[in-house]
């Protein structure tokens, strides 16, 4: 590749040909504030939005100012990003943007993670020289997941970018011109009634909060506070690995016995490990896998947990429904069964028992909501929040996380194995499951129970594993857009698998919608990924259907494995959905 020289400053340069000013100052260590621009080098995106007009910098025989994230470094170029009138301009546009935003910085869920306002700390601006007419858009509050305030948009569009390029549901667009321009769905229908899975991933890359999460946060401690209702919770394994970055932990840092310690602070009845409704999921997975490998039934089978992945394909492949696994998501298995075993186990009403649930994930509060996942027309997961919901809680009630004792989860339905942690992660729950089917079709003990080719980060990638005389072919995806490829080539007859995993999330859980803010950081991503797959090596029993709690919860209530019970119980079935 050909180098280019480029003095930026008073520093030389070489960059490769290709790269952008902002690039190559940050190469000579030069900062450049921006807002709309975001680095997908890693989902193979080239994103060149240059609407907000504040990397502005000078270019030596140039009459005007360039956008240094979309201009490209020619062969000696003469770079000034600290000149008075780049500065000024710079300022101008923060300014321009400030005249017409919100004053609620203290109120708005966004404030200290705002964009916008670090820049205008950054700038030193403090006054609004601007004053005039601003937006009024009514809030959208529609759906479980998310809350869009229009009146918070800067016209970044980085949402607009990870929708449609990313993630490719096409929900999120430049609607209008000027004044009345905004992002959001045609015609601003709300977000409820168009094909939005509720990923999350434009909250996870909004610089302001025009997009943010529902906060349910004060349901949870309302129903702590009731003392008819007898409050339990169950935490995602992706949580454990992320949220100590929120009390100045690296990333990746195991904290599961923090979590549980911190819980059990907090208030709640009893505390447990969704672990243990992955290794239960697995056990009915791995049941209808190799069920429909038997009796010839449909192949491939698609998982089922990532609730976002489960509404894109209802939305933009309703054709193909016959296809995913009619597992529910571990969320729901355990609400489910906390609402029927452990309700008669410990001689409770169901309907007094609050089932609250910490989630990496957006989606999750939606899918907590779906017809098709209650039970008699009751909630088998009555709240969710998120890991950064689950972080304001413990900094409003003043527990130091960072320095709390371990403690274990409840037994019953806490206990784990080391493919239940996994879930967490891109690749995970078909390596957990193809740890049981293979035991189960071969009657032979795994001794090895890593299967390192159905791991990595790849966008799509694809692994034959061997079970006894058969070659389980399988594919992997995480981003919905890298999901619509794969399914597209299933469609059309050019891939052919028997067992599909597919997260909505990059990295999977671990970069879920509602976990701390990884600014596109895939680094954070591995570390969180590493520090499961390390979790899961500590495991004294690394296979799902060693999990006693779980075995013995077949042996009391449900029955066998995809049984009539167990079907009744953990099972749903699909929706075709309108593609608005």
């Amino acid at each position: 590749m050909e180098m280019i020289n480029v003095k930026i400053n008073e520093s030389y340069t070489q960059v490769p040909e290709g790269t952008t000013i902002l690039q190559a100052a940050s190469k000579c260590g030069v900062h450049l504030p921006t807002l709309c621009h975001m680095d997908l080098k890693e989902f193979g995106i080239t994103n060149n939005a240059s609407s907000c007009r504040v990397c502005m910098v000078e270019v030596k025989g140039r009459p005007s100012l360039v956008a240094s994230c979309s201009e490209l470094v020619k062969d000696g170029m003469v770079v000034t990003t600290d000149s008075l009138r780049a500065i000024k301009a710079r300022r101008m546009s923060v300014e321009l943007l400030l005249s017409n935003h919100p004053k609620d910085c203290l109120i708005c869920p966004k404030n200290l993670e705002c964009d916008l306002q670090s820049l205008a700390q950054e700038l030193g601006i403090r006054e609004i020289k601007w004053e005039g007419a601003q937006m009024n858009h009514e809030k959208d509050q529609s759906s479980y997941s998310l809350v869009k305030d229009l009146n918070k948009c800067i016209m970044c569009r980085r949402c607009e970018t990870m929708c449609n390029e990313v993630q490719t549901c096409g929900i999120l667009s430049g609607v209008n011109r000027g004044f009345d321009a905004y992002v959001g769905p045609a015609f601003n229908l709300p977000m409820a009634d168009t094909s939005c899975t509720f990923c999350g991933q434009c909250v996870a890359v909004c610089p302001t909060g025009a997009l943010t999460e529902v906060n349910n946060t004060n349901l949870v401690w309302r129903a702590l506070s009731n003392k008819k209702k007898h409050v339990i919770v169950q935490v995602a394994p992706a949580i454990r690995v992320a949220i100590g970055e929120l009390f100045g932990m690296e990333p990746g840092e195991i904290s599961t016995g923090k979590i549980a310690s911190a819980l059990r602070r907090m208030g709640f009845d009893a505390v447990f490990d969704t672990d243990f409704a992955a290794d239960l999921t697995i056990l009915e997975e791995a049941s209808e896998l190799v069920h429909r490998i038997t009796h010839q039934g449909k192949l491939p089978i698609l998982t089922s947990c990532c609730p976002a992945w489960v509404k894109f394909f209802e939305h933009q492949f309703p054709d193909m429904l016959d296809i995913p696994s009619t597992c529910k998501s571990p969320q729901i298995m355990f609400g489910a069964i906390a609402k029927s075993y452990y309700a008669e186990k410990n001689n409770l009403d169901p309907q007094d028992i609050t089932v609250v649930s910490i989630m990496p994930c957006l989606a999750k509060k939606a899918e907590a909501k779906r017809q098709e996942l209650t039970k008699d027309e009751n909630s088998n997961v009555d709240i969710v929040i998120t890991t950064r919901g689950f972080a304001e809680m413990m900094k409003e009630a003043g527990i130091d996380f960072a320095n709390l004792e371990d403690q274990p989860f409840d037994s019953l339905m806490g206990e784990s194995t080391g493919a239940s942690v996994i879930f967490g992660t891109t690749g995970g729950v078909i390596e957990a499951a193809v740890r049981t089917a293979y035991e189960w079709i071969t009657g032979e003990t795994l001794e090895d129970v890593e299967f390192k080719n159905l791991r990595g980060l790849e966008g799509i990638r694809e692994a034959t594993v061997t079970i006894g005389d058969m070659d389980l072919k399988i594919g992997i995806a995480h981003e919905l857009g890298n999901a619509r490829k794969m399914l597209e080539d299933i469609r059309d007859g050019k891939s052919h698998y028997h067992a599909i995993e597919i997260m909505a999330c990059p990295g999977g859980c671990i970069g879920g919608g509602g976990q701390p803010y990884h600014h596109g950081d895939m680094n954070i991503i591995k570390k969180r990924q590493a520090a499961l797959y390390l979790e899961d090596q500590g495991k004294k029993k690394r296979k799902s259907h060693e999990n006693q709690e779980v075995n013995r919860l077949y042996q009391e209530f449900l029955g066998k494995p995809y049984g009539e019970k167990a079907h009744d119980l953990l099972h749903t079935h699909y929706v075709p959905r309108e593609r608005i």
